[in-house]
């Protein structure tokens, strides 16, 4: 199953690539019930390092019942909001993105998904919401777990690791390092004419994958391997997953992670949720020896999670966080 995505050509100012295909890009849909999916999974990661699935199995009114309780949060007064905030980087944040100058139109909660590891910030953030807000998050990113460990052991089976659970322990063990981050793209209300803003600058995410939902309103795009953009559907009963750079390395540029962005419009406001998927800190980040048995193969360095996400923190937001950890070719020069 697939579903066409649309390409988009947009203005120089937003400093984006705007080439265009003549046709509409077929993206993966993946049924997690298909006996075939985990071929699909691999297939979709190494083409697009993205798809959507269908079949997942979480309950449509936790859906939206989280979705309503992050709206009411959003709609709470500033100043009550902003005794969440600053983001540290857990808590509440508006229109700045990081430490580095990026921006957007856009505020968020980011939520520590690790309920064994304390986070003032995060508490912050339930103490402006009734204790419905608190359970339902918590139940979101039991479900948000749960399917990406099962992703990912279908990524394990497909690619014959011989741990099954070689990448899902990573996410399922208590040390884990993952985190829910929930983006309102707000309208504006003095506003007569819609128009598009750049409310997520392009990027990639850091973590081994990310599993997105959204509302019903549009403005995900995903960068092709070609650089075209392209624009993704809204389809709130579903997910979209997405290859992260963690995955990229130990598949060892098999998956590629995915540069996406979010461009709003302003007429109407948008609700995304994103569960990052990510191991714990001291969790050794390499190319997986049973798939480049030889060292000399590798196109990545050895780092800990802990190195590449303090790494990632300094950097802008489009900026190829990678780079830094690629393997140098030895030089040589040809006889004449």
């Amino acid at each position: 199953m697939v579903v066409l995505l649309q390409p988009v050509t947009l203005d120089s100012h937003l400093c984006v690539n705007p080439k265009c295909k003549p046709s509409p890009v077929l993206i993966p849909v993946v049924d997690l019930t298909d006996p075939d999916a985990k071929t699909q999974i691999v297939k979709a990661c190494e083409e697009f390092g993205f798809f959507k699935i269908v079949n997942h199995g979480v309950r449509p009114d936790l859906l939206t019942q989280l979705e309503q309780e992050a709206i009411k949060f959003f709609a709470l007064h500033q100043s009550l909001k902003d005794k969440a905030g600053p983001p540290d980087p857990f808590g509440y944040g508006g229109k700045r993105i990081g430490p580095n100058g990026d921006v957007g139109w856009v505020e968020y909660i980011l939520l520590n998904a690790n309920t064994h590891l304390s986070s003032t910030k995060t508490n912050a953030v339930f103490q402006q919401t009734p204790a419905i807000f608190r359970e339902a998050v918590e139940a979101y990113i039991e479900e948000m777990k749960r399917m990406s460990s099962k992703v990912l052991e279908m990524v394990a089976e497909e690619l014959r690791i011989e741990q099954k659970e070689k990448l899902s322990r990573l996410v399922k063990v208590k040390e884990s390092d993952s985190c829910l981050r929930m983006n309102h793209y707000p309208e504006k209300v003095d506003d007569t004419t819609a128009k598009e803003e750049i409310g997520f600058g392009e990027h990639t995410d850091p973590q081994l994958i990310s599993v997105l939902r959204s509302n019903d309103h549009e403005g995900l795009q995903i960068c092709l391997k070609d650089g075209t953009w392209v624009a993704v559907p809204p389809d709130h009963s579903t997910f979209f997953v997405l290859v992260g750079d963690t995955l990229q390395v130990m598949t060892n540029g098999r998956f590629k992670s995915v540069k996406h962005r979010v461009l709003t419009n302003t007429k109407r406001s948008r609700l995304s949720m994103i569960y990052f998927a990510g191991p714990p800190l001291t969790e050794k980040i390499a190319p997986l020896s049973c798939l480049v048995p030889e060292q000399e193969d590798w196109l990545y360095k050895e780092f800990t999670w802990s190195q590449y996400k303090l790494s990632a923190y300094k950097t802008k937001l489009g900026d190829y966080r990678l780079s830094l950890f690629e393997k140098q070719l030895p030089f040589s020069i040809s006889s004449v």
